[in-house]
């Protein structure tokens, strides 16, 4: 039986969290900046008129924003993960099987469905618009990359937002429209060298051969080829695979200098990084702290250094992880710089079903299950950060800027929007 996907993709995802909950901003431009304020990250098709690019420093455009009533946030990582899942749940109501491919992007697998397409497409878009307030595009078509394509035809190229490319003629005319860019997973460079060969669509590419264009490029490549000839090579998976490494790190919103401050970070992050750990329920066996100054700064001293800790018996404990993490940034603090990031890496990840245990090891804590999960319980419900470490600050002067974040509408009890 042929394979069929669609592939759900919210428009301007993080620009539509915050008018959901400001409907007075659905026709003005909105931006969304990146972490401590830095980068636009998200645009409304307003700002997008207005010249404003994708990854533009923020700095650049603050001229604009009165002239034209930009409304510009801080990212809201808090509100726009809630969002999120509430798509998703509506979404598995909708299919068999989905795999969620980013915090905005879901495939559904139709296959086998004897519904007409373009209007199940419909009712999915209807579906989600209404349950969650979100606006979606909706591509349909017979593999993944395809479907892709068929997503970005839904959003520039169709006022339904639905576009659906099944049958060969579909097919053949959406290849015809879209630039080689646009095709999944060719980047930039990759984009280049294409168009060096004159392949410059999507159906140009489709003409390759597969095989040799494998010898010239990689094997990522050639299945895209065959993809793009409706072969499909790439499986729906049920959930995304398990992470072989988590990390946790930011830019610190004003220069460190002392070592009281970098601990308290480094606590924080190993603290959010143990509860990304328990959440794919696995344990590390190694950890990585590193800290470094800036970069950009000629006339300032740079120091970077970089310290592995082995566990001697795997763990997701929050103390387990924060008591290496801290003892790894002691070993590689040196005073009289200014520093400007500090992130932890956790590695070796594994099962706790594979781990053989050490008769010499010394004793796990009692409980520590029982704790781990009721502490995640608590800030699940209560919001993150209801119950820490000591170690661990709940604000902070090193803390991410956030100056122009909206409220916690959907995670904080203090921020829930109120009628009068």
């Amino acid at each position: 039986m042929r394979t069929v996907y669609a592939l759900v993709d919210c428009n301007n995802f993080y620009v539509s969290c915050e008018r959901l909950f400001r409907p007075d901003l659905r026709a003005t431009p909105v931006v969304v900046l990146s972490n401590n304020d830095g980068c636009i990250v998200s645009r409304s098709n307003e700002a997008k008129a207005l010249g404003i690019g994708m990854g533009e420093p923020y700095f650049k455009i603050r001229d604009m924003i009165e002239p034209h009533g930009i409304e510009v946030f801080s990212s809201n990582y808090a509100l726009y993960g809630n969002i999120s899942a509430r798509v998703v749940s509506v979404l598995r109501e909708l299919a068999p099987r989905m795999e969620v491919y980013s915090i905005d992007e879901s495939f559904l697998d139709l296959t086998g469905f004897h519904r007409p397409l373009a209007a199940y497409g419909r009712f999915i878009k209807a579906e989600v618009e209404r349950l969650t307030g979100m606006p979606v595009g909706v591509g349909i078509s017979t593999t993944k990359t395809l479907t892709k394509l068929a997503n970005w035809a839904a959003k520039k190229r169709s006022q339904s937002g639905v576009v659906v490319a099944t049958r060969p003629e579909q097919q053949v005319a959406l290849l015809k429209a879209a630039p080689v860019g646009e095709v999944w997973g060719i980047g930039r460079k990759m984009q280049c060298h294409l168009t060096a060969l004159n392949i410059t669509t999507a159906w140009d590419l489709a003409q390759q051969d597969a095989k040799s264009m494998r010898k010239l490029f990689s094997v990522v490549v050639e299945k895209t080829i065959r993809e793009l000839r409706g072969e499909a090579c790439y499986g729906l998976d049920d959930g995304p695979e398990p992470k072989q490494m988590i990390a946790c790190s930011r830019s610190f919103s004003e220069r460190v200098t002392e070592l009281p401050a970098l601990r308290e970070a480094v606590a924080s992050y190993a603290s959010r990084a143990a509860e990304k750990l328990r959440g794919q329920g696995d344990l590390c066996q190694l950890l990585q702290v590193y800290i470094r100054t800036g970069v950009f700064n000629p006339d300032e001293p740079r120091y970077s250094r970089t310290a592995s800790v082995p566990l001697t018996t795997p763990s997701n404990d929050t103390r387990d992880l924060v008591h290496a993490a801290l003892a790894g940034l002691a070993s590689i603090y040196q005073p009289g710089y200014r520093y400007q990031k500090a992130g932890v890496v956790l590695m070796n990840l594994t099962s706790p079903k594979h781990i053989q245990p050490d008769l010499f090891a010394p004793a796990p804590r009692p409980s520590t299950d029982a704790l781990m999960a009721t502490m995640d319980r608590i800030n699940a419900n209560m919001g993150r950060g209801t119950v820490r470490l000591a170690r661990v600050p709940a604000s902070a002067g090193w803390a991410m800027k956030q100056q122009l974040r909206s409220p916690g509408y959907t995670s904080r009890w203090a921020e829930l929007p109120r009628t009068l």
